[in-house]
């Protein structure tokens, strides 16, 4: 998506927004004028006319908040920037504060793949989006922080993290199939069924142990491959379900749904199309 913002005089200010707006993204005018307005930045007077392109494809979320915050300031403030190098994704709060957003790493991967070499992420995202090799992830706290980086007075270090040190990290069980005692017979086939990647199915009486043994499948699999893990990564960061103090996943994934989940809660869809049970089980075991 690319931010246009233009700024004419009329007697009464107001902020437009057009293309394909939801109610997140038409509310991002509240939040933005707010956070200029308490930072040192300017805000124009007149009608300033926000457009996300391209326009055809509906837009959701908060994310667009701190990019049309950057581009109302540099038209307000009449500042060229090289925007053609750079990527900026971010909520923000009323006092400029930068706030986390889902989905940063398959953002920081199109970046990458789109030529960019600059990509400006909450400060809470960047492990996650460091993760990609090929472009400096700069991460943002504050509005008037990022803008201080755009125009040059403040230089902010690139997000580094180990990569090999993040996989370990984020590659450990709570739980261990080694835990189990006795149970030889469905230990085997649990082995077998997980070396093959087939499909099990377990009969038993509640308390027997098939939800147990299930949870520690997991701990038996291969490691995750670096393309696994970000594939896995990706899909938890959409959903929401990533923790930001890891900012990675490469531990593989077990859900265990409730038997009266709907199909869109299985399959994904939704109001606002989101994965399912089954893609957020992607690379690990569905428990059904």
């Amino acid at each position: 998506m690319e931010v246009e913002v233009n700024v004419r005089k009329a007697e009464e200010p107001r902020i437009v927004i057009v293309g394909l707006p939801d109610a997140a993204v038409r509310e991002s005018s509240q939040r933005v004028s707010s956070a200029i307005l308490v930072s040192p930045l300017r805000l124009a007077d007149g009608v300033k006319t926000v457009n996300l392109a391209p326009a055809d494809l509906k837009k959701e979320g908060p994310s667009f908040d701190l990019p049309i915050a950057l581009a109302m300031a540099a038209a307000s403030e009449e500042v060229e920037i090289a925007w053609e190098e750079l990527c900026v994704v971010g909520e923000l709060a009323l006092d400029g504060a930068v706030r986390p957003v889902k989905g940063v790493l398959s953002i920081a991967m199109e970046a990458r793949q789109r030529g960019r070499k600059k990509v400006f992420v909450p400060e809470a995202n960047a492990r996650e989006a460091a993760v990609i090799q090929g472009i400096q992830v700069i991460g943002i706290s504050h509005l008037y922080q990022a803008w201080q980086c755009l125009i040059g007075e403040l230089e902010i270090p690139p997000t580094q993290v180990d990569r090999e040190q993040l996989f370990e990290e984020t590659s450990t069980y709570e739980i261990d199939f080694s835990e189990v005692k006795g149970q030889h017979h469905v230990k085997r086939a649990l082995e077998v069924a997980v070396a093959g990647g087939h499909n099990l199915l377990m009969v038993g009486p509640p308390g027997t142990g098939k939800s147990m043994l299930a949870k520690r499948l997991p701990t038996i699999m291969p490691a995750m491959t670096e393309e696994e893990a970000i594939e896995t990564t990706k899909i938890q960061s959409i959903a929401g379900l990533l923790d930001p103090k890891k900012g990675f996943l490469s531990a593989r994934p077990f859900r265990a749904p409730h038997h009266t989940i709907s199909d869109a809660g299985l399959l994904g869809g939704g109001t606002n199309p989101g994965p399912g049970e089954v893609s957020l089980a992607h690379n690990g075991v569905l428990f059904l």
